[in-house]
């Protein structure tokens, strides 16, 4: 274990809470997706709130993102072997942009809504 002077936080605090009150932190704490105290109650302490979002496009958008980029190699690599791509694949990169920036555009009016 490292000593004090080595830590990253060398600083310990103490505080004293009830059981009911234990309670509520550790519903919070699982509400939030977290099960480490010490950061829960840093992040509290220190910005008075915990922001938790939950984006389904965000998902939506990796998801996306990760089956366009699978198709662009695909096309890709027949584009290397023929050289030449046909108005279809390049009608397939449009179409996929597209979505790319309808998911975007889902993502920031859901930021937006935070204000």
């Amino acid at each position: 274990m490292p000593d004090k002077k080595n830590r990253q936080r060398p600083t310990q605090l103490h505080f004293y809470v009830n059981d009911k009150e234990l309670k509520l932190i550790n519903q919070k704490m699982a509400l939030y997706g977290t099960d480490n105290m010490s950061a829960y109650l840093r992040k509290i302490a220190i910005d008075g709130y915990v922001l938790k979002l939950e984006l389904p496009e965000l998902r939506e958008l990796v998801s996306l993102m990760r089956r366009i980029s699978n198709n662009e190699n695909q096309i890709a690599k027949k584009l290397n072997a023929s050289d030449r791509i046909y108005d279809t694949e390049l009608d397939e990169i449009k179409k996929n942009q597209e979505e790319i920036w309808d998911v975007i555009k889902k993502i920031i009016e859901s930021l937006a809504k935070l204000d």
